[in-house]
């Protein structure tokens, strides 16, 4: 069977200096805590066998643990997953659809490299409902880059990079079924099963159903939950030869129908109903193979392949488009005493095609070259050079470079990073997202969007407490952002334009973590400021970033007893946020999120019981989430900045099996 280290590899399949710990917290490291000691576990997984504690790089790991734990409060998606990590917000793009992406230290969600076992088997840029569709019930760890990772990944990794690592099959036949419930009439049914075919092969099966009906909370007539169905599979197979060679094959297919607007009858206040849907269907595929060439030197090969229909309605116009993406990736890397490298050719393809609007189809070939370099200065001193080279087909050459520093005196741990990334702008920037292309001019002019990123982390071990704070500055030039064409200006049904934003928008701010365990007992608390701002355009000076939060914050406190039972309260706090095209303020209020999980565990059967957003919060308890005329755009609703689901109770069974 599959020794660990060739499993985890190949599920993991990362860029050089990324790793993890089998069983990390969202630090660099897990402690397994006995009575009176604390034991390190760390599981060498990169290509160029660096650990998480040693890495310049740092990776934040979200573990088993806590995966578990958020599959209970939201078995459907993984939102809730990376939510609530420090550094990480989901935003919701879309009050009509649901529809959310990610955003890392602030920076815009389109930044966001989503990957699954290192493949972008979601596209080189995740559609915003592409979050909703993905559910954790397979997810072993999750890997948080934070800060542009073009270096390693690319144009499409300028904010930084979430990798959902799958559980790797054991030596037995395991599984599990979860089924849930909510008060909001929502339903989930999903599966993992797996099992060893011989001693060479094994093979995984993840599976789900999915149900929420419309919720129109405040009877206003617009669907403040969207209704949506949905149903996903994903096999995995994992092979290793005697000779060392490994090979990982994953297949995914999801199909959902979302519907969003009005209720029936309802109108919105120009006195007509209003529909907004989408229907998806995505099928991807990808690959890995490794094969060691001689003692020191290893061999790399990996692609993917992504397709995705989408039959959109946004009132009285009907889209019909298919995004696809392809990867194809070879390196070679090798070490010796104090030295690691890798050198490596890449070509990309990224491509749009719409039916009614042909005008904002486009076909990105990308092929590039990536090299990385760690070197070992001394036992507690290293360095991590990477820098990569794309020759995009439409914005041209790009260099992407970035230095990381370790040091690590007794127990403090010092990482250091900078780098420098591009994205390559598309029509879908969030506004566009849920406003659909019907009324936005045809791209022109725009040049390619830039961001020179640093930060500088500071740890602190000792027993049972794990401190960290890290200080972060971005600044993003050539902002791809919607702005509304002057009437003099308006020769058709276009009304609104993408431009690239004067000025840079500059980011700063700092994380701090503090994390306590004894015994059964886990107590997490953190804390994010956030000075974000970019060039005002009507007069000199910066405005703030819309519905970036200077201020926000979470505590958490588990008791768990394994098999027994897990008793967790939580608390996060987001404070004020700056907003425009809100006819009724400028400034959000500040509102807290609690919730309370319970679980029994009585042999192999889990019961579970989660209460959401204790205190209700709501926007629409205070304002209508509709405008009282449509915008430019032709979106009929406000940003989202607060909750829009209310106070929500959900229930379940866990069932396990095997090993």
């Amino acid at each position: 069977m599959l020794n660990i280290y060739s499993k985890i590899s190949l599920a993991v399949l990362l860029v050089p200096s990324i790793s993890y710990s089998s069983e990390g917290g969202h630090g660099d490291e897990h402690h397994e805590h006995g009575e009176n000691k604390i034991e390190k576990i760390q599981v060498t997984a990169s290509r160029l066998g660096r650990i998480v504690a040693e890495s310049a790089t740092r990776t934040e790991i979200i573990n088993g643990e806590e995966i578990q734990e958020k599959a209970l409060m939201r078995p459907g998606n993984i939102s809730m997953l990376v939510a609530e990590t420090g550094g990480v917000r989901v935003q919701n793009t879309s009050p009509a659809l649901g529809s959310a992406n990610i955003r890392l230290q602030s920076m815009y969600g389109r930044y966001t490299q989503l990957l699954s076992d290192g493949l972008p088997l979601y596209g080189g840029q995740t559609a915003s409902i592409g979050l909703l569709q993905i559910p954790p019930t397979d997810l072993a760890n999750v890997e948080i880059i934070k800060g542009s990772a073009s270096s390693l990944y690319g144009g499409s990794a300028l904010g930084g990079v979430i990798n959902l690592i799958s559980r790797t099959p054991s030596d037995d036949v395991e599984g599990e079924v979860l089924l849930n419930a909510t008060s909001k009439n929502g339903q989930d049914i999903t599966t993992y099963f797996s099992t060893p075919i011989n001693n060479a092969t094994s093979v995984s099966v993840t599976s789900g159903l999915h149900n929420q009906e419309q919720q129109d909370l405040d009877s206003d007539g617009w669907i403040d939950m969207a209704h949506y169905q949905r149903a996903t599979i994903r096999p995995r197979l994992y092979w290793e030869s005697e000779s060392g060679a490994n090979l990982y094959l994953t297949f995914g297919a999801m199909m959902e129908e979302r519907e969003g607007g009005t209720v029936e009858r309802a109108t919105v206040p120009d006195g007509n109903p209003f529909k907004q849907s989408q229907d998806s269907l995505r099928l991807d595929s990808g690959f890995i193979f490794d094969q060691p060439l001689g003692d020191v030197l290893n061999l790399n090969v990996r692609g993917s392949v992504m397709r995705q229909e989408h039959d959109h309605v946004n009132g009285l116009v009907e889209e019909n488009d298919y995004h696809e993406s392809y990867l194809l990736e070879s390196s070679v890397s090798g070490y010796s005493d104090t030295i690691a490298w890798l050198v490596g050719v890449a070509y990309q393809s990224d491509r749009f095609d719409s039916e009614k609007f042909s005008e904002f189809n486009y076909n990105y070939q990308v092929p590039g070259l990536f090299s990385q370099v760690d070197y070992d200065a001394r036992d507690d001193i290293s360095l991590s050079l990477s820098a990569r080279t794309d020759w995009h087909s439409e914005y041209g050459t790009q260099v992407s470079p970035r230095i990381s520093m370790f040091y690590n005196p007794e127990n403090w741990t010092v990482r250091g990073s900078y780098g420098q990334g591009f994205f390559a702008p598309t029509p879908f920037i969030e506004d566009i997202e849920e406003a659909g292309l019907s009324r936005l001019a045809p791209l022109e002019n725009l040049e390619e969007e830039l961001a020179t990123t640093a930060s500088i982390d500071f740890s602190y071990l000792v027993d049972n407490i794990e401190t960290s704070v890290t200080l972060f500055a971005s600044d993003v030039d050539n902002v791809a952002e919607l702005e509304e064409i002057p009437s003099y200006e308006i020769h058709s049904d276009k009304q609104v334009r993408i431009v690239n934003a004067l000025g840079k928008s500059e980011i700063r701010g700092a994380e701090l973590l503090v994390r306590y365990r004894w015994r059964d007992l886990k107590l997490t608390g953190s804390y994010l400021y956030t000075d974000a701002s970019k060039k005002n355009q009507s007069v000199i000076g910066r405005e703030p970033l819309t519905l970036t939060p200077k201020h926000s914050a979470g505590a958490v406190i588990m008791w768990e007893e394994h098999g027994s039972h897990l008793i967790g309260f939580e608390a996060y706090y987001t404070g004020t946020q700056y907003l425009e095209d809100n006819p009724h303020r400028t400034k959000s209020e500040a509102y807290w999120h609690l919730g309370l999980l319970g679980q029994i565990t009585v042999g192999r059967v889990s019961y579970f019981l989660n209460a959401e957003n204790l205190l209700n919060v709501r926007q629409t308890k205070s304002e209508s989430l509709l405008l009282p005329e449509q915008d430019p755009s032709g979106r009929w609703t406000k940003d989202i900045w607060s909750r829009n689901d209310g106070f929500t109770v959900n229930a379940g069974v866990r069932v396990q099996f095997g090993h």
